[in-house]
């Protein structure tokens, strides 16, 4: 009995989504990523007999399928021999080119990739980069991708450049989602449900109107709650900590020169003192904006 033909471009095209899967399982992340040249040509050769076979009634089904395994195990194969042969690799994959060195365009490696000076600028602002004398260097990668260091002086001031130490940030995590407490969030953080409650009580929201709660690096909930009309108090309790760190070394400072015992004027200046230093130390981090 023969098989009708939409039953069999069914069963050819369930087959072929099948086997697609599995061989870019093969042939890794990267084939989902940027692609090389190649990589690009695989792509499209791929998916244009994946939609031959899956369609094209007269074509024998086994033939479209050694031919996708061919097309699959070029690049395979070829990936191997480039992470070996750095030549091979730069002229499978390609290599990067400078554009831009020193504030100053370099027209003939711009020229050599095709690309237009309107298209660099583009290229440029993606990256925030709005002056081509405020790079220092531009480099365009072989999946078109341009890389930007800005000079030095243009840069965005970094803790390391005050000379302060900060604590590593840790990933946000999410324990609440649409309505429901994640206790696995809570217990890697080291909180509780009562510590949640009074948090959302403080936010003035209830738990099943919360679509997605997340704790920051710094314990802080934050939420995005169902009702979006509804405006959540904006909490700051760094502004609050610097707040109360000022207040407690300007006590110290008051009761040094209040009292007249010598021995304890020297113990709250020293005091002050050091609650003075750990608040230079500190306050860039306490006065951002997100706090």
């Amino acid at each position: 009995m023969d098989i009708p033909n939409w039953l069999e471009i069914i069963l050819r095209s369930s087959s072929m989504v099948l086997i697609l899967f599995l061989l870019t399982k093969w042939l890794g992340k990267k084939q989902l990523s940027h692609l090389s040249f190649f990589e690009y040509i695989v792509g499209i050769t791929v998916g244009s007999i994946a939609a031959e076979i899956s369609s094209g009634l007269e074509t024998h089904f086994m033939n479209g399928v050694y031919s996708l395994l061919v097309w699959t195990a070029i690049p395979f194969i070829a990936g191997i021999i480039g992470l070996k042969n750095k030549k091979v690799r730069n002229f499978i994959e390609g290599s990067s080119t400078v554009v831009i060195k020193n504030g100053k365009i370099q027209e003939e490696n711009l020229s050599k990739e095709q690309y237009t000076v309107d298209e660099l600028l583009q290229l440029l602002r993606k990256k925030n980069a709005f002056q081509v004398a405020d790079v220092e260097f531009a480099v365009l990668e072989s999946n078109g991708d341009l890389n930007v260091m800005l000079k030095k002086d243009k840069q965005p001031i970094t803790p390391a450049d005050l000379q302060l130490e900060v604590a590593p940030e840790k990933m946000p995590q999410a324990v609440i989602m649409e309505g429901k407490i994640i206790d696995g969030g809570l217990s890697s953080r080291g909180l509780s449900r009562a510590w949640l409650d009074t948090e959302l009580e403080k936010l003035g929201v209830t738990l099943d109107n919360v679509y997605l709660g997340q704790v920051d690096t710094y314990g802080q909930l934050t939420v995005d709650i169902y009702d979006d009309k509804k405006q959540i108090p904006e909490t700051k309790p760094r502004q609050s900590l610097l707040t109360s760190l000022k207040k407690c070394q300007a006590d110290l400072e008051s009761f040094s020169l209040e009292t007249d015992s010598q021995e304890a004027k020297q113990m709250y200046k020293k005091n002050a003192d050091k609650l003075q230093s750990i608040i230079e130390k500190s306050e860039y981090l306490l006065i951002q904006k997100y706090s």
